[in-house]
């Protein structure tokens, strides 16, 4: 199977680590034209801007970057997010206004940015990085799993409303995904806690980002022509049964 997405312009968030850095540089090893916007510069893509997905002005002046440079793009991977730690009372009330504002209305901003040209050139292709707490009671980042599960419910609704222009929009929903920011996490946990989550998993270990850059690229080539409002598990088997 080719990757369809030679000569496309991508535009990847969250690009300058983790797993946005694995995607972008996945498109780009694919040939796309990759922009990463990032609160800090990306390295080695087509174009890097420095935006505040929370502020319309940082978000403007880099949509006119884009659009003076490789275009505005025909795929968007929204993978940068906020995390903070803490249950539903541990969390005061402007953590969550923070960690919505990052993950789901950034994602709402990047939308009404490119959803208007895609139609205008056809169609194209969205993924939103949400996360497996989603889906399950999570009272150590009460904030950002309420986040991750508006995100996969906004990802539905958009494909919805976004088909008849033939614009696709999934969401993937990892796991323990084995990254710096993953183990800086645990940096101040007992011993054997980071081990712990690894066993949670059936696999037996973490994904990598490049095993979800893998799925992002699918998702965005023409290999998933007929596949929109899903969300993607890539867990090592954790949501088969959470343990």
């Amino acid at each position: 199977m080719q990757d369809n997405v030679n000569g496309k312009r991508v535009l990847v968030t969250g690009a300058a680590s983790g797993i946005g850095a694995a995607i972008a540089a996945r498109f780009t090893r694919a040939g796309a034209l990759v922009a990463g916007l990032d609160l800090a510069p990306s390295q080695g893509l087509a174009c890097s801007l420095r935006a505040d997905l929370r502020s319309d002005a940082q978000l403007d002046a880099a949509f006119d970057s884009l659009a003076g440079g490789i275009g505005l793009p025909d795929i968007v991977v929204h993978a940068a997010a906020l995390q903070v730690k803490g249950g539903v009372l541990d969390t005061d009330p402007q953590g969550y206004a923070d960690v919505y504002d990052v993950n789901v209305i950034g994602a709402v901003r990047l939308m009404r940015r490119c959803v208007p040209p895609m139609r205008q050139a056809g169609g194209g292709a969205i993924v939103l990085l949400s996360s497996i707490n989603a889906s399950f009671a999570t009272p150590t980042l009460a904030a950002y799993a309420a986040s991750k599960a508006a995100l996969e419910n906004l990802a539905k609704t958009a494909a919805l409303e976004f088909a008849p222009d033939r614009i696709r929009v999934n969401a993937i929903a990892p796991a323990s995904i084995d990254t710096p920011m993953l183990r800086a996490s645990y940096a101040d946990s007992p011993a054997g806690v980071l081990e712990a989550n690894q066993a949670r998993h059936p696999l037996a270990r973490f994904g990598s980002a490049a095993e979800v850059a893998e799925l992002a690229l699918f998702l965005a080539s023409s290999n998933a022509a007929w596949i929109t409002g899903a969300i993607y598990p890539i867990d090592g088997g954790a949501s088969v049964t959470r343990r």
